[in-house]
């Protein structure tokens, strides 16, 4: 029988009696058929069979009660430590027995285990699984015993996790330096802890019908690492969602996406009406593919023909545009779906967002039976500049660009619009999501995927319908394509308290954080951040490896540069000496060379120049951090000029890296930055952390799409 056999049996069995546990017998071998070592042990129920247990396996042994009533036995005084002789077992087997017998628990028995010296130098940790609500299936690891009730250290990932996610796991808890010895102390085997955390999410992704794995505490020294305890739960998987594959989800967004034939439901020629705002954004945009408006008492609107329905209107539709009450969307759906229209954009509010669940449950299921996909609703609509197709209310934006920015909220919408066009960020696509009662995110990471007027996806996300199915296509999408996510809501997530089982980290913030870093996304903490990355990281080029260097006009700057380079996972090179002669040729004897270069504000332009010629040209860098104080010798406009044409320069023979900059002084720096905003260069005034935060982000993408050269 295979391994996997014998658990789904084991499990099986404790179902079928009723039981959301395994007993102490069942989790260790559980644990045995997955290779997850843990002590010799053996349940007695009989203190003459715990010390012929304790006989074949030595002493010192543990003694705890086996109780299906008891899951936490160190809070029941369930468990006994150091026992070593036969009448000390007898002894803690009967107290075991009447403290569980008086709280009313049932006995099964007493676990009698090896115990385990924790030798000097071993990390206690903690290895588990849980099943979460958005993600599903989850391995966790962190510090354990009671470090991980005090500080919750502690980080996740779908299941199952390789051997490359395991060991990273080992480096994203806060005291990961805790595992390479404190004090002398010996590392622990990482290689051994990793294996231990793989098998773990390999058993939990192999039988669905474990809910919640512990192993806690894991010993883990130099040596190895032993689970002393096993806590196994037991729940009926849920149902996986269904999802269309790839490719129908791919044949049905480009319709959407790139329609040629759009039919606007409710169009009016009233102003001030929804329909009439739609009807005048695709006219007025500039959209060349057919525009059909439905009313059913119109015989124009705008100039177009109007039919009454969309069964009147000849030839194939795209789209349908909704502009009508909520109320009337069901029975409209069911047309769209008789005519072969592959996608509906509900702009109408009054569905879940208010409560009114049956009424969005009923529109999703006219459109799966006619064949129809949803977007929205209870949205702006959306944008698709390389179509010049404005599907939505709001203003139009015509701007093309590569960036394509999706948003939950109206009102985050309207700041991607606002942001995009103040910037002169062009974009590719602006999607409203909503209430997402059908399409969502890994909808439009299908699509963009293949979209070649798309570089750079930036989502604005305040939940995931289908966790696992976002994971996996950000994962796919982000080898190619930068993929940047706002998640809303992060500091309202985790309310429970914290107790020693894994169950109770799960569900958190620190979950979505740690699956979006498996998945390669760059994670913004702030809607400006998102909308920054997206701008830089479609002008950025990819780095090629990870030695940055500051060069600056004030050691100020080069020191708030530096914290900002740590801040954001910037390495600063190790400035080589040949290269640290060339710079000191350039500056004065009290400038400092090393890295930062500080070329003191009282250089000329030409000190600008030759200095930043030389670090463009030295293939050692990889990106060039410029941090710029105002001074009369170098004013702003000069400085931006000459970093203009240094830049073109080196483009013009080849090398193009990464170059950022940050300009502090008066307002003159605001039309620098513009000048060099203009010519791809990115700079920021009044700041030193922005420019570095957003080569950061690129750098954390190259990193993950295995772009950069290790050395």
């Amino acid at each position: 029988m295979s391994k996997q056999q014998d658990v789904v049996d084991i499990v099986a069995k404790a179902m079928s009696a009723g039981r959301e546990a395994l007993n102490a017998a069942e989790a260790h071998r559980v644990c045995a058929a997955y290779g997850i070592p843990m002590p010799p042990q053996g349940v007695a129920t009989s203190a003459a069979e715990a010390t012929r247990i304790a006989a074949d396996i030595g002493y010192p042994v543990v003694a705890k009660i086996d109780s299906p009533d008891i899951l936490h036995k160190t809070d029941a005084d369930g468990v006994i430590l150091g026992i070593a002789d036969d009448a000390a077992l007898e002894a803690a087997c009967e107290r075991l027995v009447q403290t569980a017998k008086a709280a009313g628990a049932e006995v099964k028995g007493v676990l009698v285990q090896r115990q385990m010296e924790q030798r000097p130098g071993a990390q206690e940790t903690i290895i588990g699984a849980v099943t979460d609500p958005v993600f599903g299936k989850l391995v966790a690891f962190g510090l354990g015993g009671v470090l991980v009730e005090a500080l919750q250290d502690v980080t996740f990932r779908l299941a199952p996790a390789d051997a490359a996610q395991a060991e990273a796991m080992l480096g994203d808890i806060a005291g990961a330096t805790l595992l390479d010895g404190v004090r002398g102390a010996p590392a622990v085997d990482r290689a051994v802890l990793a294996n231990v955390i793989a098998r773990v999410s390999q058993l939990v992704a192999d039988v669905p019908a474990i809910h919640e794995l512990d192993l806690n505490p894991v010993f883990a020294d130099a040596r190895g690492a032993t689970a002393v305890d096993a806590r196994i739960l037991l729940k009926p998987p849920a149902a996986a969602p269904e999802r269309p594959s790839q490719d129908a989800i791919l044949a049905a967004m480009r319709r959407i996406m790139q329609p040629d034939s759009v039919a606007v439901i409710g169009a009016s020629a009233e102003d001030g009406k929804i329909g009439n705002s739609v009807m005048r954004n695709l006219i007025d945009g500039g959209y060349e593919g057919a525009i059909h408006p439905i009313h059913p008492r119109a015989d124009a609107i705008l100039g177009r023909a109007c039919h009454a329905s969309v069964a009147d209107v000849p030839g194939d539709i795209d789209i349908a545009i909704f502009c009508i009450p909520a109320r009337f969307v069901a029975g409209v759906l069911a047309e769209c779906g008789k005519k072969g229209i592959p996608g509906a954009i509900l702009i109408p509010s009054g569905f879940a967002e208010v409560g009114e669940h049956a009424l969005q449950d009923e529109i999703v299921a006219v459109a799966r039976a006619n064949g129809v996909r949803l977007m929205g609703p209870n949205i702006y609509g959306f944008y698709y500049t390389h179509k010049n197709l404005c599907a939505t209310f709001c203003t139009p934006y015509t701007e093309r660009g590569k960036v394509a920015l999706s948003s939950q909220s109206g009102g985050v919408g309207m700041a991607i619009v606002g942001f995009s066009r103040s910037a002169k960020m062009g974009v590719s696509a602006i999607v409203g999501l909503g209430n997402k009662a059908d399409l969502d995110e890994d909808d439009l990471l299908t699509f963009f995927e293949q979209d070649p007027n798309t570089e750079v996806i930036a989502m604005h996300v305040e939940d995931l319908k289908d966790g696992r199915a976002f994971a996996e296509a950000a994962a796919r999408v982000s080898k190619k394509k930068p993929v940047v996510v706002l998640k809303a809501g992060r500091t309202r997530l985790g309310a429970r308290a914290a107790n020693s089982h894994t169950g109770a980290l799960a569900g958190d913030d620190r979950v979505y954080d740690a699956v979006l870093k498996q998945s390669g996304v760059i994670r913004a903490m702030t809607l400006n951040d998102m909308l920054e990355f997206a701008r830089g990281l479609q002008v950025l080029p990819t780095p090629k490896g990870e030695n940055v260097l500051i060069l600056t006009g004030a050691g100020g700057s080069g020191v708030l540069l530096s914290d900002a380079c740590v801040d954001h996972g910037l390495s600063l090179m190790q400035m080589p000496e040949d290269l640290d002669a060339a710079f000191k040729s350039f500056i004065p004897p009290f400038g400092a060379s090393g890295n930062p270069v500080d070329i003191t504000g009282g250089e000329p332009p030409s000190t600008y120049r030759a200095t930043i010629d030389l670090a463009l040209a030295d293939d050692r860098v990889h990106a060039l951090v410029l941090g710029y104080w105002h001074t009369i010798v170098t004013p702003p406009m000069v400085f931006a000029e000459l970093v203009g044409e240094a830049v073109a320069a080196a483009r013009a023979q080849g090398i193009d890296k990464p170059v950022v900059a940050s300009l502090v002084g008066d307002v003159e720096i605001e039309a620098a930055c513009d000048y060099l905003m203009d010519r791809n260069i990115l700079a920021y005034p009044y700041t030193a952390e922005k420019p570095v935060a957003v080569l950061g982000a690129k750098h954390r993408w190259a990193r993950a799409a295995g772009l950069m050269n290790s050395a």
